[in-house]
């Protein structure tokens, strides 16, 4: 397993991250999510991902991984969802932080992101300062943003976040060109979000509502023809770009969880390859914003 820095932060995070998204869902058997957060673990993962709007997530990671604290980088997402406190004030980031930390079963957490709250939210400031708050009281390490186009543009400007999360892939590269030299710039870590793009190549035909729809008619309009198999382009795309300090994948399936580490290990994808991958982007965007 490859190990990147995040940011300026001193944390060193695997190339690949656990999305833990999936293993919130109530239909995945407590014994699936178990054995496969501690595969992720057991596998050279030490990146964690997870969110307040992820349901059983952030108690699975506790009830399964506490006693395996040490071993990860654990990052979760906050601002919504908490009875008795309206989402996007400055109380339900505490709140939030102190909830996470007792489902997670742990005094700190090292990244905590705001989760895609809009710009105007984070001008008006009150949500940084809380989160700020939190990292003085030694609750959280580092606070970061995940979000896309204007919002995380802001985020990166302000000053204020030791690092983001934002959409990157083939088929979604704005933010290679247009974010990450001034994140690079400024010290923050990287985490790259739908790597995959939710896997257009499944569909033969245009999946009307599904959630990759936007992202299968990009892959169509790009109309390249690789050499390897698509997931496997599409990951070490992502992995190429040096700046991004890991890219978050989530499964409920140690095959395919396994699958994707054997690809990281295949390294970046040769130069004239994603040289072309990138024109070819460029040439075919049609206001290709970052998907939320």
């Amino acid at each position: 397993m490859e190990f990147r820095n995040y940011g300026t932060t001193g944390l060193k995070v695997s190339v690949i991250g656990f999305g833990a998204g999936e293993i919130g869902d109530y239909s995945v058997p407590e014994n699936q999510a178990e054995k496969i957060l501690n595969t992720a673990l057991d596998s050279g993962i030490n990146l964690i991902d997870t969110a307040r709007g992820y349901f059983a997530s952030e108690e699975r990671i506790g009830k399964f991984l506490s006693h395996r604290r040490k071993e990860f980088v654990l990052s979760t997402k906050v601002g919504y969802g908490i009875q008795g406190f309206g989402d996007w004030t400055y109380d339900i980031i505490i709140v939030g932080v102190d909830e996470a930390l007792r489902l997670m079963r742990t005094d700190y957490i090292d990244i905590v992101h705001l989760h895609s709250c809009d710009v105007d939210i984070l001008r008006r400031g009150e949500v940084i300062d809380a989160l700020d708050k939190t990292v003085e009281a030694g609750k959280v390490r580092f606070a970061a943003y995940s979000g896309d186009n204007e919002a995380v543009d802001f985020a990166v400007g302000s000053g204020r976040f030791q690092g983001i999360q934002t959409s990157i892939n083939l088929t979604d590269q704005r933010n290679l060109y247009s974010l990450l030299p001034d994140a690079m710039s400024k010290g923050l870590g990287i985490i790259a979000k739908r790597p995959l793009a939710n896997a257009p190549w499944r569909f033969n035909d245009q999946p009307f509502g599904h959630y990759c729809e936007d992202y299968w008619l990009r892959w169509k309009k790009m109309n390249y023809n690789p050499d390897i198999e698509w997931g496997e382009l599409f990951l070490r795309f992502v992995l190429s770009i040096q700046e991004i300090s890991s890219a978050i994948i989530g499964t409920v399936n140690p095959d395919h969880l396994k699958e994707n580490i054997e690809i990281a290990a295949r390294g970046s994808l040769p130069k004239n390859v994603f040289k072309d991958l990138v024109n070819i982007f460029r040439k075919n965007d049609n206001n290709w914003v970052g998907l939320t």
